[in-house]
């Protein structure tokens, strides 16, 4: 067996965790991936997997080998793409991450008509509320919320949210709207991923207007933030693109907007630039043309409404 198709087989014995289920994803029998990866350690002179009779697991030495052979996988699945054209059709393995939220209420449904489309695909989909580093990590293409730092990847720009304020018209009927930040202090307040009872909230373009909040409810998701608005019971600040549903549908009105921060880009981003494979010029193609029509996605400055 060659040395690519040797990081081939590694690759997917490690990604099924498992000998047989490696195997059949490379077409060869459980023994046939077994003897690969014995003279693929036999030849690096290190072991990549610890074996028990229920689990493997990779070795320290192999978590480090298994980013650096993907990566070599990819530029070679990139090389291969250049010389066949830049029409090749995905194929492979797309490796994606991205938010909780937005990856629920955007990248999946995109995500699964691409694997119509291309039905010779396969996609992994990792819901992360971090920064990510894509190609430690292993990952073909990763969606960011917030300017981007100076870095080699490449990014495609695809729409813009804002940070919002939110309540349900039955909350804002009883207790009355919010003219100022200030008159936040007098209104029940449900905070998401706040780490302590009181957090501040900053207000503006240049984020200089300051209201130290002291939420009555503190929450460690959005979903959960958002159930609670909804329900009528006080007032959540999310951003634009998690509310935008019930906005439309008028289960939540936006208030303070003339006092919004500066809204925050959202990126495609990738390690490959233009050798990037076909499966992740592809994606990113499909997915831009998506994200980019939808108006929720589009919130270019403050004061126009949460969708």
């Amino acid at each position: 067996m060659d040395r690519i198709q040797s990081l081939q087989v590694f690759v997917a014995v490690a990604e099924e965790e498992g000998f047989a289920a490696g195997a059949r994803r490379c077409n060869l029998s459980a023994p046939s991936a077994t003897r690969a990866i014995n003279g693929l350690e036999a030849e690096l002179g290190a072991r990549l997997f610890t074996r028990t009779t229920r689990r493997l697991h990779l070795t320290d030495v192999g978590t480090r080998y298994l980013d650096d052979a993907r990566h070599i996988l990819s530029l070679m699945q990139s090389a291969d793409d250049a010389a066949r054209g830049a029409a090749s059709a995905p194929v492979g393995l797309l490796r994606l991450t991205c938010p909780n939220e937005f990856g629920r209420i955007y990248i999946l449904p995109i995500l699964l008509d691409f694997l119509d489309l291309y039905p010779q695909m396969r996609a992994e989909l990792v819901l992360l509320d971090r920064v990510v580093n894509i190609v430690e990590e292993g990952f073909d293409v990763a969606l960011r919320i917030g300017h981007l730092p100076s870095s080699t990847l490449s990014a495609v720009k695809v729409g813009s949210v804002r940070r919002v304020i939110c309540g349900a018209p039955s909350y804002l009927s009883k207790h009355g709207t919010p003219e100022t930040p200030a008159e936040l202090l007098a209104h029940r307040i449900v905070a998401v991923n706040a780490v302590s009872s009181a957090t501040e909230w900053r207000f503006g373009a240049d984020q200089q207007e300051i209201v130290r909040i002291s939420p009555q409810l503190c929450v460690s998701t959005v979903a959960a933030g958002l159930d609670a608005a909804r329900a009528g019971w006080g007032l959540c600040r999310v951003l634009s693109y998690q509310a935008g549903q019930d906005v439309a549908a008028g289960r939540l009105a936006c208030i303070l907007e003339d006092f919004e921060p500066e809204s925050m880009p959202i990126h495609l981003v990738h390690a490959e630039g233009r050798r990037a494979p076909a499966k992740v010029r592809g994606f990113i193609d499909f997915a831009r043309d998506r994200l980019r029509a939808d108006p929720v996605l589009q919130a270019l400055s403050s004061g126009r409404g949460c969708g």
